[in-house]
């Protein structure tokens, strides 16, 4: 990584807009080249189908913003307008009005009367697409952004609620919780024994009292941006690294136009078995986190390199995922009987879109089919230049001095941080996700366990990761140093779960993220199932609360029962455990620690999430053939999203 390189670039609201860079691009082929900008392009065109699927009208939103941004006449710098610009960089960030984490909507903190001047001064024919007339944009935006019982949360999963039509997401149209369960129940799989992903492509909706699907393809729902996305890949096609990839990118195409699911799942096979391409993308409706039934696929596309470094790290535990397999903690009825095709590797991202970015994971196993990982195995990725960009601004932050306990623990974390994150993203992606198997007859987890699958699977990841982590074998592999990296990463996994991911949660309210339920729901059944023996202890200093490893065998062997009954549950399906478990230990924070936290890490001054610019590619033509194609790296957030509306706004906005 190039040291000079300026990772921060501003900060709003809760959030750090950071840069990432892309290192060796300049040494790449230029067929290479040639393949990334046209993933990159492909990528791009299917950014607006995220912020459709979050609520319908977030793209009418955005065009009226964005109009206003453009062609506001009045004062840019008085207050009003920058709160304004405050809130239109939050809806960025959020690809759409509710908050990208916490799935509530999001409230400007300008006034509500400003927007009269607001669309009073502004370009009127900008509105003229969607709008009536200047009145109507003003209506629509008050109700859209101020009106506290409209779209009030994108994703519901509280119970004794109809979690369909309490959401907000874009996902179904006129029907409830229990008009959707039972379409699904009622229909046939088409390949039992290799079941395609039922829904994962879809929105359902009711239709003169009929349920039916409206099919995201080319030619049909999304058909415009699809029809993009699928003209990029057919160039990405012609100039593929390796038979397998061109073979992956044909079935892609295939599933985009037919919407075909079994095609998806052709694809996704392919996928897997090309092994040598250095160039590689996810492009697809794949993760279902914005789906309070959890079978919705959100788009996302990642493209990537390979980071020939750091996948040598990555490959070595993939080569024993087997020994991982058998020495876990599982019941041997839910182990793989051979892990075969779990493939690990790093890669520096070149570019990501739709619910990749601008937030983005730092790991990634796919795919999330559990037949096909047992039979094909799975691919996982660590993104090394994101989690090296979010190491590099963390140095100097304060967060460790103010929420580590022991000058021990500190001077450990600034040894050890990095290798010790690195290390757990692998695991948990690659044997983690990797790991495991289904009861004979216990039906997709995504099923059986409803709104508590993706807790509990990312749970079941963590836990994998936790158990290994101070195991002796990684010193022998040469993933570590020494365990120093595996006690790094105790203290940072408890101390992140316990403390410091509450900033993210409003006061009063209870943990929804499937990611921040999994962390708190492991550290504090180990701390409350291990008070006796101390495991984990509770202490406090300077009118400060710190949470403290004790006895880090103990830790790994709590984390080795939990990881047990975790599996147990999704694999035979037992959603009345999953719902305890979570219920019990994974949503109700402790409220005088909670308020502790925000306090303190007020002093700090760090917004609590972080997303990313994308550097951009643009091609260098002789003629009408590409030479080359160069990267640059920019430095506004604003910029870029206008760009992005600009140039790859590809699906019609309705009138409103």
């Amino acid at each position: 990584m190039n040291s000079n390189f300026d990772y921060f670039s501003e900060q709003f609201a809760d959030i750090r807009i950071l840069r990432y860079e892309v290192p060796g691009f300049e040494d790449l082929s230029l067929k290479q080249k040639q393949l990334l900008y046209y993933l990159y392009e492909a990528a791009l065109w299917g950014r607006d189908i995220i912020w459709d699927q979050n609520y319908k009208h977030n793209l009418a939103i955005r065009r009226a913003m964005e109009n206003i941004y453009e062609s506001y006449d009045g004062d840019r710098m008085e207050q009003q307008f920058l709160l304004f610009e405050k809130y239109l960089k939050q809806l960025w960030f959020a690809n759409g009005i509710h908050h990208h984490y916490a799935m509530d909507k999001m409230k400007p903190e300008f006034e509500q009367e400003f927007l009269n001047e607001l669309v009073e001064q502004s370009r009127s024919e900008g509105f003229d697409s969607v709008f009536k007339d200047d009145d109507h944009v003003v209506k629509f935006l008050k109700k859209q952004l101020f009106d506290d019982e409209e779209a009030k949360k994108r994703v519901v999963l509280d119970d004794g609620m109809d979690i369909i039509k309490s959401s907000a997401n874009n996902f179904y149209e006129g029907v409830s919780q229990k008009e959707a369960e039972e379409y699904y129940a009622s229909l046939e799989q088409p390949y039992p024994d290799e079941p395609v992903s039922l829904g994962l492509n879809t929105k359902l909706v009711k239709e003169e009292g009929e349920v039916k699907e409206n099919t995201w393809k080319v030619g049909g729902m999304y058909g415009k941006a699809l029809y993009q996305v699928v003209f990029w890949l057919k160039k990405a096609k012609e100039v593929a690294e390796t038979e397998m990839q061109q073979d992956a990118f044909e079935k892609l195409i295939a599933y985009f136009k037919t919407g075909d699911l079994r095609k998806f799942d052709e694809y996704n096979i392919s996928w897997l078995k090309d092994t040598e391409s250095v160039v590689d993308v996810i492009n697809g409706f794949i993760e279902v986190y914005g789906d309070p039934l959890g079978r919705k696929g959100a788009f996302e596309s990642v493209v990537s390199v390979l980071d020939k470094k750091a996948t040598e790290r990555a490959r070595t535990v993939s080569d024993n995922a087997e020994w991982f397999e058998k020495h876990s903690t599982t019941d041997p009825e839910y182990k793989k009987d051979k892990i075969e095709g779990v493939s690990g590797k790093a890669i520096n991202v070149v570019i990501e879109s739709g619910d990749s970015s601008p937030a983005t994971p730092i790991g990634i196993n796919l795919p999330n089919a559990d037949w096909m990982r047992a039979k094909y195995g799975s691919k996982s990725v660590t993104l090394s230049n994101i989690v090296e960009a979010y190491h590099e601004v963390s140095k100097d932050s304060g967060v460790l001095e103010e929420f580590a306990w022991s000058d021990e623990e500190k001077e450990r974390a600034r040894k050890y941080g990095f290798a010790a994150s690195a290390l757990h993203v692998d695991l948990h992606e690659i044997v983690g996700h990797g790991s495991g198997k289904q009861k004979d007859g216990a039906g997709d987890p995504g099923d059986t366990l409803k709104k508590y699958a993706s807790t509990i699977e990312e749970a079941r990841a963590d836990l994998v990761a936790l158990y290994f982590a101070i195991d002796p074998k990684l010193v022998e592999l040469g993933l570590m140093d020494n365990p120093d990296v595996g006690k790094t990463e105790y203290d940072a996994f408890v101390r992140s779960a316990l403390l410091t991911q509450l900033v993210r949660i409003e006061p009063g309210k209870n943990i929804e993220e499937a990611h921040m339920r999994n962390r708190y729901l492991i550290a504090q059944w180990i701390y409350q199932k291990g008070k006796k023996q101390k495991v984990i202890e509770k202490k406090q200093s300077g009118g400060k609360t710190y949470f403290v490893i004790s006895d880090y065998e103990l830790f790994r062997e709590y984390a080795g029962i939990l990881l047990k009954e975790v599996q147990r549950i999704k694999s035979e399906g037992d959603y009345e455990a999953a719902k305890r478990l979570v219920e019990t230990y994974g949503v109700k924070v402790d409220k005088d620690i909670h308020e502790e936290v925000l306090k303190r890490w007020e002093k700090l001054r760090i917004a609590p999430y972080a997303g990313f610019i994308n550097p951009e590619l643009f091609p260098v033509f002789h003629g009408e053939e590409i030479v080359d194609v160069k990267i640059r790296y920019p430095k506004s957030f604003a910029k870029q999203m206008i760009h992005y509306s600009s140039k790859y706004a590809s699906l019609p906005v309705e009138g409103v």
